[in-house]
């Protein structure tokens, strides 16, 4: 039961107006939360039809927290401008302030400032504009004023995809008299005693009707997670398929198998500090084939093998770098030089399923690792045919009937494999998922039974550095 003196207020409130009231101007008015109130409409409510309560609901605009902080003290990256000396500040010192990651990215975006990542003493940053307007700010600054009608909808749209303002759900109730309308409360009983029964009190009491249709509390139980039921489904059908599952237990790898092997250029922005996660001990590795390790290098600064290259000055210390892997495909690359090792080559199809880790800001659909299934054939002469066949009759087993999107998927590189020693003539086909991807829960879980009715349609990268289309 509410408060029993805000029950009566609020019955005092409704015996004075004819129309009805609304809760949110009642709680206002009495300067008390609207949770409050609400409380005290739905404990009258249980009584019968003392009061009558009609949900109504609207929406605002209102800022975050963090938003309220923008308002106050400019946007995040308003501040890191503000925060650059004119001779520059290294990258490492401005990512250890509290805006510093997300304003980076942003004023980088509005191209308020450059990174030199060439610079003597370290990556150093440098801003570019004397005087900004901070729009950002000047918005949020609107909505607080209660003017968010102001600002079009894609401009709200935008900070709301900041999590800087948020779209609330006001919900209140308009009250009016009951058929049994009484500014004085009878407490109704929820027990009867034996002692009612035997004096006969009870014929004169009001008791609180029993709910019958109560669910009761749900017994807790054990049940298998479910990206364990689809990484379980998804390991039996490449089984089933003849891959043979790659050692994925190495989840430190270094920056050469991770990214330089396969092509991805030094320069490239997922090799930075705000995409990757850095080791700090041990920092580097050592230990690599001198003379593959030296391929890679000519064919990314000089070219080779059909390719113009990317006509940089390939350093060895960034391929030093350790990291948490951000991709499986680090072991793909690993697998593939040791298959070009061989002294005669044989055709593989391998797969993966296991942890990857981006530096990435925490939110509701988005974590620092997350699993990825990879899989990988090589062999002389394939085509994106083949591709198209493999993954057709993968999702054929999965049992999909609709068309979905399924990951980035394409051909390996000759600059990537040529290098290797693998033979020329051989090509390789690859693909990779994401174990929590919601499509790939959604229907891996269901065990859908009818098969497939259409082409699965796949999301070809054309641009990749490690993968291309040829055919």
């Amino acid at each position: 039961m509410a408060d029993t003196g805000l029950v009566e207020t609020l019955l005092r409130r409704v015996e004075k107006v004819d129309g009805g009231l609304d809760s949110q101007d009642v709680a206002t008015s009495l300067g008390v939360d609207h949770q409050a109130i609400v409380g005290a409409v739905k404990s009258l409510l249980a009584l019968g039809d003392v009061i009558s309560a009609d949900q109504r609901s609207s929406k605002h605009w209102e800022l975050t927290g963090e938003g309220c902080e923008i308002a106050e003290q400019g946007s995040h990256e308003a501040r890191v401008v503000s925060s650059i000396p004119e001779e520059g500040m290294p990258q490492s010192q401005l990512m250890k302030l509290a805006f510093g990651k997300v304003g980076f990215s942003k004023a980088m975006s509005n191209k308020w400032i450059r990174l030199d990542k060439g610079h003597e003493g370290g990556p150093r940053i440098f801003k570019t504009v004397e005087h900004l307007e901070d729009l950002v700010r000047d918005k949020l600054l609107l909505v607080q004023k209660g003017q968010a009608s102001q600002l079009e909808e894609k401009e709200k749209n935008e900070l709301k995809k900041r999590k800087l303002l948020s779209e609330v759900t006001v919900k209140s109730y308009w009250i009016t008299k009951g058929s049994c309308f009484s500014t004085t409360i009878t407490k109704q009983e929820t027990e009867l005693t034996p002692e009612m029964i035997a004096s006969g009190s009870w014929k004169e009491k009001k008791f609180k009707p029993y709910n019958f249709e109560a669910l009761g509390v749900a017994p807790d139980c054990g049940h298998l997670h479910p990206l364990m039921k689809v990484r379980t489904q998804f390991r039996q059908i490449f089984l089933e398929m003849g891959f043979t599952e790659m050692p994925t237990n190495n989840f430190i790898e270094s920056s050469f198998w991770n990214f330089d092997s396969l092509f991805q250029p030094q320069q490239h922005p997922a090799r930075d500090q705000h995409d990757t996660f850095f080791l700090s001990d041990p920092a580097q590795a050592h230990e690599f084939p001198q003379d593959y390790l030296e391929r890679v290098r000519k064919v990314h600064s000089e070219g080779g093998f059909g390719s113009q290259g990317y006509k940089y000055d390939w350093k060895i210390e960034e391929a030093q770098k350790n990291i948490l892997r951000t991709h499986t495909t680090a072991v793909s690359a690993r697998m593939l030089y040791k298959l070009a090792q061989q002294e005669k080559f044989t055709p593989v199809k391998y797969f993966s399923i296991d942890r990857v880790f981006r530096n990435e800001t925490l939110d509701a659909t988005h974590l620092a690792e997350f699993h990825q299934i990879e899989g990988v054939v090589a062999d002389y002469g394939l085509t994106l045919g083949d591709l198209m066949g493999i993954l057709h009759q993968f999702f054929n087993k999965l049992g999909l009937k609709k068309w979905v999107e399924v990951g980035n998927s394409g051909m390996f590189r000759p600059e990537m494999l040529l290098p290797m020693g693998l033979p020329e003539g051989v090509t390789v086909i690859a693909w990779g998922l994401s174990l929590e991807r919601p499509t790939m829960i959604k229907y891996g879980i269901n065990n859908i039974r009818e098969l497939v009715g259409h082409k699965v349609n796949l999301q070809m990268v054309y641009d990749s550095p490690v993968c291309r289309l040829d055919s």
